[in-house]
């Protein structure tokens, strides 16, 4: 049962902070996070609630984790608590891209950071691993639910099936079984119910916030400025980010680097990596890229300037509609949650994710471990081949480390990104 009295915003600020800080690892490992401080430690939602809310945010265009720690906080705090959450999960990892963006753009790689990074992407796959573990527990409790999450990993894994097709066939699937139980209808604290005229009166409002920043960048500057062709461009990624950020990556990468010349290939993989070893959503590499055109065109401003307001516009414009999307819909979502069809659609989804963070989890595992990994396509199949040469032992010594204080000791994540990165820095000064 939700707990009877909703937290502070002092409370949620602190918590959702710590979520922040410390989202290493890609959705797989901050859904888990999430889950954990949410529903383990501080029962400000049932384990219901919070699958119902991840099944929604998988349906939506743009990065699920933020839009699941808006929905949490939306369910604790009301308007005020989704977007408190949902801001404290992107700003650690923007303002930490911002400043990482401008090193790589001033001085080029900084080997001592890459140490630190080096290390935490390692320890990452411990809790990768734990948030599976800990997802599947609770998602996989029929045969019919292991059907679909081992169906959803084969598809995205093996056969590089569109990700929103494998949520709909889910869905779809959850509702022809009908085997599903209902959810709970009662307990705890909850937010105001749906209006539609409030409905309205927030998309109002958030549609001409979101559109505000480029249409004064438009008067004020001009219509072919840097500042209006970023917004331009991030906000229709936005608006079709299906997948996550990897299955953009390469359209993002083709028109940024081939069509607009905002950077290099090269720089596009650099990007990719910072964007994997700070916290936040993989996303933000879209900040990285906005950065560097903002710092290679900066006019009228420094570049230093043009840069930091190239990757303001490119996170407003990429994120705000994820607030959207979950404040105007979380208020319809819960008032469903009691209609049995879509209990059972989404029921079939919950499965289908945990074949999803399967696929992360080994997609990150051979993308650690392992420094050069190809794609081969027989028939219909599409398979990553790891080359055992590339095989990085250290890295698989820090992973080990981290796999220790997890599930052996069982520490947090504080504890084991700040010995993985101390792993990470400590290998750089010693092995060179």
């Amino acid at each position: 049962m939700d707990r009877t009295e909703p937290p502070s915003l002092t409370d949620i600020c602190r918590v959702a902070f710590k979520v922040g800080i410390f989202s290493f690892g890609g959705p797989a490992a901050q859904i888990a996070m999430m889950h954990q401080e949410f529903v383990e430690k501080r029962k400000w939602l049932t384990e219901d609630r919070y699958l119902h809310a991840l099944n929604y945010c998988m349906l939506l265009p743009g990065p699920e984790a933020q839009q699941l720690a808006t929905y949490c906080g939306w369910i604790a705090g009301k308007t005020r608590g989704g977007l408190i959450a949902g801001l404290l999960f992107i700003l650690p990892g923007a303002f930490a891209m911002a400043l990482v963006s401008f090193i790589y753009a001033r001085y080029g790689k900084i080997p001592a950071i890459e140490a630190v990074f080096y290390g935490v992407k390692a320890g990452v796959l411990a809790i990768v691993i734990q948030a599976l573990l800990k997802i599947g527990r609770k998602a996989l409790k029929s045969r019919l639910s292991w059907a679909l999450a081992l169906a959803s990993f084969c598809a995205l894994f093996f056969f590089a099936v569109p990700f929103p097709l494998v949520i709909l066939a889910a869905g779809l699937i959850g509702v022809w079984s009908g085997a599903y139980p209902l959810p709970e209808a009662s307990g705890g604290h909850r937010p105001a119910p749906a209006s539609i005229a409030t409905s309205f009166k927030m998309l109002g409002a958030g549609v001409f916030l979101w559109a505000l920043p480029p249409i004064a960048a438009f008067f004020l500057l001009a219509p072919d400025h840097i500042l209006v062709d970023v917004a331009r461009f991030f906000a229709t990624l936005a608006a079709v980010s299906f997948g996550g950020a990897y299955a953009l990556l390469s359209y993002m990468a083709q028109v940024a680097v081939e069509t607009k010349d905002w950077l290099s290939a090269g720089e596009m993989l650099d990007g990719l990596g910072l964007a994997e070893t700070t916290p936040g959503p993989l996303i933000l590499v879209t900040q990285f890229v906005g950065f560097l055109a903002g710092y290679r065109e900066p006019a009228p401003f420094t570049p230093l300037t043009g840069g930091l307001l190239a990757a303001a516009m490119t996170t407003w414009t990429t994120f705000a509609p994820s607030f959207l999307l979950v404040l105007v819909g979380a208020p319809w979502m819960e008032r469903l949650r009691g209609n049995r069809k879509l209990a059972a659609a989404l029921s079939g989804i919950t499965a289908a994710v945990a074949g999803t963070i399967l696929n992360l989890a080994v997609w990150f595992a051979l993308n650690v471990f392992f420094a050069t990994v190809s794609e081969r396509t027989v028939g219909p199949l599409t398979l990553a081949i790891p080359d055992p040469a590339s095989l990085d032992v250290v890295k698989v010594m820090i992973a080990l480390v981290a796999a220790g204080l997890v599930f052996g000791a069982r520490r947090g994540v504080v504890t084991v990104i700040s010995a993985t990165a101390l792993l990470g820095l400590a290998g750089h000064f010693f092995l060179g």
